[in-house]
């Protein structure tokens, strides 16, 4: 099987990659290689050998990526991973946050109608599509935000596109959804949770489990926006490509919808996280708060109920193991991020 990997060389999209390498399926990988660690990435999948081709293109060059779907039209999937995945950027630079991300996902529903792809197509968008959840009430329990009577968030909660970040995705989020309808293609899309594991580059606007571990084995002080006491459900990288396969195998046609996350098993504060690993390195972490940052949810928790019922999946690592597992990853690469 051929793949096309947009975003093929971030934290997400690399992992994607080696596991269809490792597979010995086709990869080809799109990527600007803007995004911090994305070379040390591309190196690392070189070196694992098999049938790896690199485009270095933007997803906001519509000629160039059209010529990439041109020259690989006999794909059989597509994973869209590349974006702008910063809400702090896009509040600073909503022009390119909307160029990237909706301008971008765009150009690939364009690039894949003009080579008429018969490519399952698989978006990655995000769980602030949903925005801070209007009519859906939190309250500070057990030192931390939780729902009052919700268990976690489903895919009928009305969407309320909340930042330039929420805005950009969301329209990227419904443009995929349509041309399904519209023209046919084969999409699906997952509302994804907090996201971790290897290759995690995290910086403090983003990727803030990896950049929480990075920071703790460094010494590095940490800045909380808000109190700390906010509460994401939190998804190893490994189950999150366990949905990717079953999503694209198992998702009905006409552009299904999915939110993937950890769930409520999985659910867990920013201070919580912090307390985890105090204890992995051996010593208090240093902390300084910051106020909240735009669009900010108290509570998110994906509810996952329709994948588990439609696509047979469900998360299989534990936050505390995936969180051990991460940091003793970047204390084996240390030297990539001193």
């Amino acid at each position: 099987m051929k793949v096309i990997i947009t975003g093929g060389a971030g934290f997400i999209g690399s992992n994607a990659a080696e596991r269809h390498l490792a597979r010995g399926d086709d990869v080809v990988v799109v990527d600007s290689l803007t995004r911090r660690g994305s070379e040390a990435n591309l190196a690392w999948l070189r070196r694992r050998g098999g049938s790896l081709v690199f485009h270095q293109q933007d997803v906001r060059d519509a000629d160039a990526i059209g010529g990439v779907f041109q020259d690989h039209a006999d794909a059989a999937r597509v994973l869209h991973l590349a974006g702008q995945v910063a809400v702090t950027t896009s509040v600073d630079d909503p022009r390119s946050d909307f160029e990237v991300n909706a301008a971008g996902t765009f150009n690939v529903l364009e690039a894949m109608r003009s080579a008429r792809s018969g490519a399952t197509l698989l978006y990655a968008s995000t769980n602030k599509v949903y925005g801070e959840l209007p009519g859906v009430r939190s309250v500070l329990r057990n030192a931390r935000y939780e729902f009052e009577s919700l268990e976690g968030v489903c895919e009928e909660q009305p969407l309320d596109f909340h930042s330039p970040y929420g805005c950009s995705k969301g329209a990227a989020d419904q443009y995929v959804r349509d041309y399904a309808r519209i023209y046919g293609l084969r999409t699906v899309v997952l509302r994804q949770s907090c996201i971790y594991g290897y290759r995690q580059f995290g910086v403090e606007d983003q990727g803030w489990i990896g950049w929480f571990c990075i920071a703790a084995r460094l010494g590095l002080p940490l800045r909380i926006y808000g109190d700390g006491r906010q509460v994401r459900d939190v998804l190893f990288v490994e189950d999150l490509l366990d949905a990717f396969d079953a999503a694209i195998a198992r998702a009905p046609s006409g552009g299904a919808i999915y939110n993937i996350g950890g769930g409520p098993r999985n659910a867990v504060s920013l201070l919580e996280v912090i307390g985890e690993l105090e204890r992995l390195c051996g010593h208090p972490l240093p902390l300084t708060f910051g106020p909240w940052r735009p669009g900010d949810q108290k509570v998110y928790v994906s509810r996952i109920a329709r994948a588990e019922r439609d696509l047979g999946w469900a998360p299989k690592v534990d936050w505390r193991r995936g969180l051990e597992q991460l940091y003793r990853w970047v204390e084996d690469n240390v030297a990539m991020f001193a």
